[in-house]
C-alpha cells in the first residue's frame, strides 16, 4: 500500500480528504491519495512565489542546468521505482513504459537544460535621431509561478515536458497530476529533495478538476501562467479562468487525427505504422489515429491486414514482458469508450474486429480491459468519425483522389496531428502544407525531435512547445535599450 501526499515547500502534506488510486489492470487498490483543498493550493503557490525571491531566483543559469542534470541522474538511479509506479498507475506494458515513458521523462530535463544554456538572444544596433548610436538587446526573464495540469496517458513524460523548460527558464511550478495517475509526480518530489532543488521550486497538489485542486490552481491569482494537456472542454474552462488577470495559457487539447494511406505506399510499413498509431498505449495517445483513409485500390487488402495486426496483440499482466497491450486507464474511461463501441453498432458499422471486452484470466478480469477495434461503413457525419474516443479503435474509409483525402482529413474541429503514407514526394509535400494540423508525419508516426514545435491548431490547442518555442511561453522577453 502506497500513500500519496501533497508535496509543498519540500515537505509531505496530508489532508483529511483522500480518494483511491487503483491499478487499471486488475482494479486492485494501490493506495490513498490526499486531496488538496484551497489551503493546500494557497500554500503551494506561496511556496513557489517565495522560492522565486529566494535561493532559486538567485541561481546562475549554469547552476540551474547542473541541478536539472542531477534530476536526470536521480530518475535514472531510481529507474525501477519510477517504472513500477508508472505501470501500476496506467497499466502500461513493461516494454512501452521502460522504453518510452521513463527514459523520455528523464530526458526532458536534459534537453531543456542544454537548450537554456546555449540559446542565443537577439540584439540590434541603431542610429539615434541626433546622430548617436544605441544598442538593443533581449533578456529572457522567468514568467514566475507556473501551474502545470497534467494528463493521465503519459504521466511522467508529459509532466516533465512542461516542468523541464519551466525550471530551466528559472520559474517555479505547482503541478496538479491527474487523479488517476498521481504516483510519478509524487515520486519526483523525493528526487527534488535528494539532489538539492530548493524547497518551493517544485510542488505537487493532488485532486480533481471542478471544486478541487485543478480549479483552485487555475483560478489562483498568484499563478502567472498555466500549461495544460487534456481534453478540449477542460482547456476551455482553464482558458476562461486564466482570462481573469490576463494570464497566458499553453494548451495541448483533443484531436481526431487522420491517417492517410495512398496506393503507392510501402504497404507493410503503412499497415504497421497505422496499427501503431491506432493501438499503441491502448489508443490513449493524443497524437493517435482514429480516422483512417485508404486509397480505393488497396482498401480491402489494407483493412484485412490491419485486422491481422489488431488481433495479434498480446493482452495480459503488464509486468509480463511478452505482453504488448494493456488496459485502459480506468473503468470509468472504459465506460466512455464502450459507449462509442455500442454507438457504432447502433449506427450500422461493420465491425471488422473487436468491439467489446476481452475474456481475461483471474484477477485481470476486474481490470479496464477492452478489445482493439476496427470499423468500416459509417458516413463521415457519424459521431464515431467526428468525436474523440481516446481508445484503441479506428474507422477506415476509402478515397479516390488526393483532394478527396485532404478534404475528409480536414473536415473536423480539431487539428492536432496527421500521418500519411506515400512514395510520391510531391504528394508528401503537398499534404504537409494542406493538412490543418500542428504535426504532420509522412511515412512515420510519433517520430519526435524535441527541438521542433509541438502543439495543435483550431480546437486542438493554443501555443507551441518544444525547443526554443517553449521559451516563448516560459519566459518574458524584455528589451534593454542602451544609449551609447
Amino acid at each position: 500500500m502506497t500513500e500519496f501526499k501533497n508535496f509543498i515547500d519540500g515537505q509531505w502534506v496530508a489532508t483529511d480528504r483522500t480518494f483511491e488510486n487503483r491499478n487499471p489492470a486488475d482494479n486492485s487498490l494501490i493506495g490513498p491519495v490526499h486531496e488538496a483543498g484551497r489551503p493546500e493550493v494557497d500554500a503551494a503557490v506561496a511556496a513557489a512565489r517565495a522560492a522565486l525571491r529566494g535561493p532559486w531566483g538567485k541561481l546562475k543559469t549554469q547552476q540551474r542546468v547542473d541541478l536539472l542534470h542531477a534530476l536526470v541522474d536521480g530518475i535514472n538511479r531510481r529507474f525501477d521505482d519510477f517504472l513500477d509506479a508508472e505501470m501500476r498507475d496506467t497499466g502500461k506494458p513493461y516494454g512501452l513504459a521502460s522504453h518510452l515513458d521513463i527514459p523520455r521523462g528523464a530526458a526532458n530535463f536534459r534537453v531543456f537544460a542544454d537548450l537554456i544554456r546555449n540559446v542565443p538572444n537577439e540584439s540590434f544596433g541603431m542610429d539615434t535621431p541626433d546622430g548617436g548610436r544605441a544598442l538593443n538587446y533581449a533578456v529572457r526573464a522567468p514568467r514566475g509561478v507556473i501551474g502545470v495540469i497534467c494528463p493521465w496517458n503519459l504521466p511522467l513524460l508529459l509532466m516533465t515536458w512542461k516542468v523541464g523548460p519551466a525550471l530551466a527558464c528559472g520559474n517555479t511550478v505547482v503541478v496538479k497530476p491527474s487523479e488517476d495517475t498521481p504516483a510519478t509526480a509524487t515520486l519526483l518530489g523525493e528526487i527534488m529533495n535528494e539532489v538539492g532543488v530548493p524547497p518551493g521550486v517544485y510542488n505537487v497538489v493532488h485532486g480533481y478538476g471542478p471544486d478541487s485542486a485543478g480549479e483552485y490552481l487555475s483560478t489562483h491569482p498568484g499563478v502567472d501562467g498555466i500549461t495544460f494537456t487534456g481534453e478540449t472542454g477542460t482547456g476551455e474552462a482553464i482558458m476562461a479562468a486564466a482570462a481573469k488577470g490576463l494570464r497566458p495559457v499553453s494548451l495541448e487539447l483533443g484531436g481526431k487525427n487522420p491517417g492517410i494511406v495512398f496506393a503507392d505506399a510501402d504497404f507493410d510499413k503503412a499497415v504497421a505504422g497505422i496499427a501503431r498509431s491506432t493501438f499503441e498505449n491502448t489508443g490513449q495517445v493524443c497524437l493517435g489515429t482514429e480516422r483512417v483513409y485508404v486509397q480505393r485500390p488497396i482498401f480491402e487488402r489494407f483493412v484485412a491486414a490491419l485486422k491481422v495486426r489488431a488481433e495479434a496483440y498480446r493482452l495480459g499482466d503488464p509486468f509480463d514482458r511478452a505482453v504488448d497491450f494493456g488496459p485502459l486507464v480506468s473503468l470509468k474511461h472504459r465506460e466512455k469508450v464502450l459507449s462509442y463501441y455500442q454507438r457504432a453498432r447502433d449506427e450500422g458499422a461493420t465491425v471488422v474486429t473487436g468491439g467489446g471486452i476481452p475474456d481475461m484470466p483471474g484477477a485481470l478480469r476486474d481490470g479496464a480491459w477492452i478489445q482493439p477495434t476496427i470499423w468500416t461503413g459509417l458516413p463521415e457525419s457519424s459521431a464515431i468519425v467526428r468525436e474523440e474516443i481516446f481508445g484503441p479503435c479506428c474507422h477506415v474509409q476509402p478515397f479516390d483522389t488526393e483532394q478527396e483525402a485532404i478534404d475528409m482529413a480536414n473536415d473536423t474541429r480539431y487539428g492536432l496531428a496527421a500521418t500519411a503514407w506515400t512514395r510520391d514526394l510531391g504528394v508528401a509535400h503537398r499534404l504537409g502544407e494542406a493538412l490543418d494540423v500542428g504535426l504532420c508525419w509522412i511515412n512515420s508516426w510519433f517520430l519526435r525531435d524535441l527541438r521542433t514545435s509541438f502543439g495543435g491548431a483550431r480546437q486542438s490547442g493554443i501555443g507551441r512547445e518544444g525547443g526554443v518555442h517553449s521559451l516563448e511561453f516560459y519566459t518574458e522577453l524584455r528589451n534593454v535599450c542602451v544609449r551609447l
